[in-house]
């Protein structure tokens, strides 16, 4: 009897041993194949991606004309940093935050931007054509270069708030040793916009807009007895982060929109054919702005300053 269970178990070994490289290679070939599809070097580079918003701001209806802006910069003014165990000198959102405003603006349709942020630059380079010399004449060269082209209109803001774990959370299930487990968090960035009239420094319209920035992770297991001394063991995971610099990108084309749309309802600026005003583009956006204001008048209705008023 005792020699007929040591036959068996000498047996059910191999065919453990086997079924636990087997499973251990799918998890390396799985891991490999996820690693050569999100990191892959020999990739070549392409154009930034474009999202939903993107697609919005390409289909606005064509203007009247369009508006000269200038924007001198478009700040970092969070103050906050990747958290440990990065670098603490590692800012947690992009420092090129005017230059994809800039990209904003002029994908619009509506607007003309002009080189403000890095004009000595451009005053220097100007000075210099100015200043040649052409071979075998007496003196210096009279270049006639066109004026600058002036601005109507100065955009201003930043990226104002970027709030980390907004929202955390996770699930997991185990049975007889095969489990998964899910982990997530949500980041928020917000980011201000504002039009300013050069001629009295009027602000015309200002905008906030906020996007999550959503983070998750997967994690498999299994941890099982195939024998009576076998032990397999597996584990693997995949996480994905959203980028923070496209989530910056989105919402500042949001308050590109918004400002557009804004300032064609307050006729800072006009429409090329009135019939567009009734276009889906910007009739969503301008009922996204009045929920808004119905929302703050049903979930903040008068009571606390009201009341006070009415005590005193």
């Amino acid at each position: 009897m005792t020699a007929h269970h040591s036959s068996t178990a000498s047996r059910g070994r191999p065919r453990a041993v086997y079924v636990a490289l087997v499973l251990f290679g799918l998890i390396l070939t799985g891991c490999t194949s996820m690693e050569r599809d999100v990191s892959n070097p020999a990739s070549n580079a392409e154009l930034t991606p474009a999202t939903r918003i993107t697609r919005d701001l390409l289909k606005l209806p064509e203007p009247m004309g369009k508006v000269v802006v200038a924007v001198y910069g478009f700040r970092d003014e969070t103050g906050q940093f990747k958290p440990a165990p990065d670098s603490s000198f590692s800012t947690s959102v992009t420092q090129g935050a005017a230059s994809i405003l800039v990209q904003a603006l002029k994908e619009s349709g509506w607007f003309t931007p002009v080189e403000r942020e890095n004009l000595q630059n451009l005053l220097t380079e100007r000075k210099i054509v100015r200043a040649l010399e052409v071979p075998g004449a007496k003196g210096p060269q009279v270049v006639n270069l066109p004026p600058l082209l002036p601005a109507s209109i100065v955009i201003e803001g930043g990226v104002i708030a970027y709030e980390s774990n907004v929202r955390t959370g996770g699930a997991g299930a185990n049975y007889l040793g095969i489990g998964v487990s899910t982990q997530y968090r949500v980041d928020q960035v917000t980011v201000g916009l504002r039009s300013i009239d050069v001629r009295n420094g009027q602000i015309l319209n200002s905008v906030f807009t906020t996007k999550t920035i959503f983070s998750y992770e997967v994690h498999p297991s299994l941890f099982k007895f195939v024998n009576f001394k076998d032990l397999v063991e597996v584990e693997a995971g995949t996480t994905r982060n959203e980028p923070a610099q496209l989530c910056v990108k989105e919402a500042i084309e949001a308050a590109v929109i918004h400002l557009t749309v804004l300032g064609i309802k307050d006729h800072t600026w006009a429409l090329k054919n009135e019939s567009d005003w009734s276009s889906p583009v910007l009739q969503a956006y301008l009922q996204e702005n009045t929920e808004r204001i119905a929302r703050v008048d049903k979930e903040f209705p008068l009571g606390g300053a009201g009341t006070i008023s009415k005590n005193k």
